[in-house]
């Protein structure tokens, strides 16, 4: 019987965040100035298709609108989360929710409030290292993760500039 052989070593590096990303927002410019400015010094390349990849490419996102629904005293009754695949669908559903007088009645609310402190935001980067890896650096509210990186420079890249990004205290 054949044996598995280990090939590559990937490793992942956690930071969480003293304090969260305050918005939706500041998430944004956040991940797209990694996309734009490349600050780990990724390179672009050819894929199989023949199509030309960026350095630093959004992999995948997603946001989570929490709406909750209080009566005259403020007190919770209920709450709905939106999970949505952008942020564009994340404020319109959050915006049509809070407005949605069929639900803030069958919830027997007096009001519709966002609850933004527990609305999460998930936005995973992928990156193409000069040595020809792929690799990971995945943000949300409270976290910041490299993955799937064999070389430690990689991480000293990340960390170099997450030090000098105040949000990712």
């Amino acid at each position: 019987m054949a044996d598995f052989v280990q090939t590559t070593v990937n490793k992942t590096a956690l930071r969480d965040l003293a304090v969260p990303i305050v918005d939706v927002e500041s998430f944004n410019t956040l991940v797209q100035a990694v996309i734009n400015d490349n600050p780990f010094g990724c390179v672009g390349y050819t894929g199989s298709d023949g199509q030309t990849v960026d350095p630093v490419v959004l992999n995948r996102e997603h946001y989570t609108a929490k709406v909750n629904f209080v009566d005259g005293n403020g007190k919770r009754l209920g709450t709905v989360s939106l999970l949505s695949p952008t942020i564009a669908a994340f404020n319109a559903n959050a915006a049509e929710v809070l407005a949605n007088t069929a639900i803030k009645s069958a919830m027997g609310a007096t009001a519709a409030v966002r609850d933004t402190n527990r609305e999460t935001y998930y936005a995973q980067l992928k990156c193409h290292d000069p040595s020809g890896d792929d690799y990971y650096v995945t943000f949300t509210r409270k976290t910041v993760r490299i993955s799937s990186y064999q070389d430690d420079a990689i991480k000293a890249a990340v960390e170099t500039w997450a030090d000098d990004v105040t949000s990712l205290d």
